[in-house]
């Protein structure tokens, strides 16, 4: 892939003098400015790299944001907005005991990326993105110990489900109001939730 190509150039003229964080610094740098450029094969990078980081500092996004730099952390609006972008006839997936090799203009994703492209193309109906996710599912217990970048789709699976949710909240009708007695509790449970931050 030419992402693939590029960061390793990129890499190799790194200047070896400098520490490890400024050279992973520049590297993200560079992949950066490609992917808001609009090339979205970068933003797969970012991703990848930006999760590694997150694994390899124990969740630590302060920590992870100060490597990469201000403002570049590779959030949830990037990975939904790449995974849309992923053209799914193109994703390769080895199936067990598959022995084949990619085409040449497939893409070669990590597992947790591939079920986040299957998830958001799912969430718009196709049938089947939504049938193979479902299989994919199916072995992701017996995955998540081996593969600890599974907490990545968890978690971005989680925020789609809320950010769907938001969006059809504002249609729903307003509640009704809370009978008597239920009115009545609040005043006392302020005040009990008040005495225990003093």
């Amino acid at each position: 892939m030419r992402v693939d190509l590029l960061v390793s150039d990129w890499k190799a003229t790194a200047n070896p003098g400098l520490p490890q964080e400024e050279r992973e610094r520049e590297l993200y740098g560079q992949a950066w400015d490609a992917y808001q450029a609009g090339d979205y094969g970068f933003g797969l990078w970012c991703w990848q790299e930006c999760a590694r980081l997150t694994i390899n500092l124990g969740g630590n996004i302060r920590e992870v944001t100060r490597i990469l730099g201000p403002g570049r952390y590779f959030g949830f609006s990037h990975r939904k907005a790449v995974a849309e972008a992923v053209p799914v006839d193109r994703v390769y997936r080895p199936r067990k005991g598959d022995m084949s090799t990619p085409r040449p203009d497939a893409f070669v994703l990590p597992h947790y990326q591939v079920l986040c492209v299957y998830l958001v193309r799912a969430a718009t109906g196709d049938p089947k993105a939504k049938a193979t996710l479902e299989i994919a599912l199916g072995e992701l217990e017996d995955q998540r110990r081996a593969d600890p970048f599974l907490r990545h789709f968890e978690t971005f699976r989680d925020l789609l489900a809320r950010t769907s949710a938001a969006a059809v909240a504002p249609a729903a009708s307003t509640p009704m109001t809370p009978p008597a007695a239920e009115t009545a509790a609040k005043p006392a449970d302020r005040r009990t939730s008040t005495r225990r931050r003093g």
